[in-house]
């Protein structure tokens, strides 16, 4: 291999000699920062590769016209452009020769040790696991990643960073502060969010980031404060994946996403921004437990090629190499220090460089596992470095404390004490209780105050309950409508529908399997259902979240994982706004009536706040009961007084109202009456004249105190009458 060459600069040294050589790293090349930068004042671009095991690094350089054969090759000497474990150089902008686009070729050992099973092969041209940006040329092909030898013409590559971007001003987009007891997070999808043509959006913007931003008005009217986007991590276009759960690169947005693929970074900029500007934040799902390339029949585009052992965990078995926590063929090795300096550096770019929120965190529990794959009892290396570093410890972090091998970690249980965590028991209770399945009234009580048995508020915890996101339903499941129209998965396999015969233990067609037959008895009950599921969720103590779509009855048809469905299946039908436009009104007052009491969602539990009651006085703690209430005292908050009644029977039963005569009270929600009479806005709903009240079947009852509080007054004072809707 060729050494870099080295070259003199005509500046005068500071003691006057003429012919001092360039800096070191000038010549060299720095180890740091990873990836590919711009240096102005060189006019050059450097790059760093990590890998452990390579004993060769060759940087191949592309123009835009060939793509199958690379304009200039740089073999790396490790003599001069080495240092520890890091391969680097210096190219000068004049000697690009046109290059836009790079990749690398690696060669290494065969074999390895047990847990240092290597996959070089020195053909395959492999992405930078930094790169900030993926070209796909026409001719790429997945399966050539996935044979043995050269794949040069049909790889993925790496774009350098647009000299004119870098030179153009900083990107600035206006910061958004941290919603509390108003926080209200909204799970979509980028591409399904507006791909159907009844969307409403321009033909050119469908399913894009810009897409994203034509929708932020109707967002804002719903009353969301946070988005949470299924992952945005540039993944493989050929893999028949349409949630994006395989990520090929953590660092660059993906082009699909984008109205024009090389315009990914901005556009999604543009996006970030503009909810920023409305108000809301931006979560981003994040998927760094495995990767696009899988197990030893997967593809080769980067990390295998690189340094196999590093970034992933390795059984020491040749036949099946690849650990798999993640249920998809392999797990990235968050034991290794490279790996953990990777996703914190992925991390901070989304943050720095997109002004994202927060990170909500798939099969965070993988995390916890060590390079052999079993469970550490000490401190989580990855959760432990975010914690302690000064950007990522300020931002919003979300887990999904289980990993797809049976570790499940929710509450306590998960290395991140201050992290905020999907509550799976919430989803899985509260869909019982609904449902109508029997002995879950403590477990329901529970859910409502805060899941203090999983965010204890002992004097060592000192949880919070906003730490809890409840949600009913996920991407990964059912719809909320579907939720209460299927007993059974019907998923589709190769375009044809595939009834599994495998039943949701948690749902319920109330009659009826799908609309089909389905008379307007089980439509209405259907629709009672949903709206029990929406008045509990924004009702109970914690953070709630739902899918896009649920608002207005989203239906999957019975599919409970449409991952690989860029079709009618995933993409939200904009026509059912209309078709449920009544659903949809009870969902939007529901935020807004959760947001308008501070005393629901509260940074502390409800503590000496709550009473909790049956029918009557007393809860009836048995097996067979299905209702109870509580009263909610809002002093504390400058808030009013709430009192709920709950009734999963398939019976009405009567309530007497055990603080009756405490306060002048109004029905604010009747999850049985139709509308207008489902819900009312403050002041609206109907005074009660009787501590009896008969609570329908499957039904739950909001009673509101027309006790006009301290801060109420204030704030007729200070701002006047309310606003008439527009």
């Amino acid at each position: 291999m060729a050494a870099a060459r080295t070259r003199e600069s005509s500046a005068v040294g500071a003691i006057g000699n003429t012919n001092l050589p360039t800096s070191w790293f000038t010549i060299e090349g720095s180890a740091h920062p990873l990836g590919v930068v711009w240096l102005e004042e060189e006019r050059a671009f450097n790059f760093a590769l990590y890998s452990n095991h390579a004993t060769g690094v060759s940087l191949l350089l592309f123009t835009p016209d060939q793509l199958g054969q690379p304009c200039r090759r740089i073999d790396l000497n490790h003599l001069v452009n080495k240092s520890g474990r890091i391969w680097h150089c210096r190219v000068p902008e004049s000697e690009l020769g046109g290059a836009i686009y790079y990749g690398y070729q690696v060669q290494g050992p065969a074999g390895g040790r047990k847990y240092d099973l290597h996959a070089f092969d020195d053909q395959k041209l492999l992405i930078d696991p930094y790169a900030t940006e993926i070209h796909f040329p026409d001719s790429f092909d997945r399966a050539a990643a996935i044979r043995p030898g050269s794949n040069v013409g049909k790889a993925p590559l790496g774009v350098l960073p647009s000299v004119k971007e870098q030179e153009a001003s900083p990107w600035k987009a206006d910061r958004v502060r941290f919603h509390e007891h108003d926080l209200v997070i909204y799970e979509l999808h980028v591409r399904g969010f507006t791909r159907n043509p009844n969307s409403g959006v321009d033909s050119q913007r469908r399913g894009t980031y810009l897409g994203a931003i034509d929708k932020i008005p109707y967002l804002v009217e719903l009353g969301i404060t946070a988005v949470e986007l299924m992952p945005v991590f540039q993944f493989d276009p050929q893999e028949n994946n349409f949630w994006g759960y395989m990520p090929l690169n953590f660092f660059a947005p993906h082009s699909q996403y984008a109205t024009h693929q090389r315009n990914a970074a901005r556009e999604f900029r543009q996006m970030v921004s503009a909810f920023h500007q409305a108000g809301i934040e931006v979560l981003l799902d994040v998927v760094f437990n495995h990767t696009t390339e899988g197990d030893e029949h997967g593809p080769c585009y980067s990390f295998k090629g690189i340094d196999n052992s590093s970034y992933y965990i390795t059984t020491g078995d040749p036949a099946h190499p690849f650990a798999n926590f993640s249920g998809t063929g392999n797990t990235l090795h968050t034991k290794n220090r490279h790996t953990v300096r990777m996703i914190l550096d992925s991390m901070r770019s989304w943050v720095r460089n997109y002004h994202v929120d927060g990170f909500r965190f798939d099969l965070a529990s993988v995390f916890n596992r060590r390079g052999d794959g079993s469970v550490s009892s000490s401190q989580s290396r990855l959760v432990a470095a975010i914690r302690a570093d000064p950007v990522l410890g300020k931002v919003r972090l979300i887990a999904e404390p289980w990993d797809a091998a049976g570790l499940n970690q929710l509450g306590q249980g998960f290395p991140g004490k201050r992290w905020m965590q999907w509550n799976g028991r919430f989803r899985d209770d509260v869909r019982r209780f609904v449902k109508g399945d029997a002995g879950l009234l403590a477990e329901m009580v529970r859910r409502m105050y805060g899941s203090d048995d999983l965010f204890p508020d002992s004097l060592n915890e000192a949880c919070h309950p906003y730490q809890s996101v409840n949600y009913i339903n996920s991407h990964d499941g059912f719809t909320l409508y579907d939720q209460v129209s299927y007993n059974q998965r019907h998923n589709w396999v190769n375009g044809e529908q595939n009834r599994d015969g495998h039943r949701d233990n948690h749902s319920w067609n109330c009659g009826v399997e799908g609309d089909a037959g389905a008379s307007d008895e089980i439509i209405k009950l259907r629709i009672r259902q949903a709206k029990n599921f929406c008045c509990l969720l924004m009702l109970a103590n914690g953070t709630p979240m739902f899918r896009a779509g649920d608002e207005f009855l989203q239906t999957q048809y019975g599919n409970n994982n449409p991952f690989n469905q860029d079709n009618k299946f995933s993409w939200l039908d904009w026509d059912r706004l209309q078709e449920h436009a009544v659903f949809h009104r009870f969902f939007r007052m529901m935020i807004a009536f959760r947001k308008s009491h501070p005393t629901i969602a509260r940074s502390r539990f409800w503590r000496e706040d709550v009473r909790w009651y049956g029918t009557g006085a007393d809860v009836d703690w048995s097996y067979d009961a299905r209702q109870f209430a509580y009263f909610l005292c809002g002093e504390s908050q400058r808030d009013i007084d709430l009192y709920v009644m709950v009734n999963a029977d398939w019976r009405p039963h009567t309530f007497s109202i055990q603080h009756y005569e405490s306060s002048d009270w109004e029905v604010a929600v009747n999850t049985a009456a139709a509308t207008p009479d489902d819900i009312y806005d403050s002041g609206q709903g109907p005074r009660l004249r009787s501590r009896q009240f008969s609570v329908a079947a499957r039904s739950v009852v909001v009673l509101r105190s027309c006790r006009a509080t301290e801060a109420d007054a204030e704030k007729a004072e200070i701002t006047g009458p309310p606003n008439k809707p527009r």
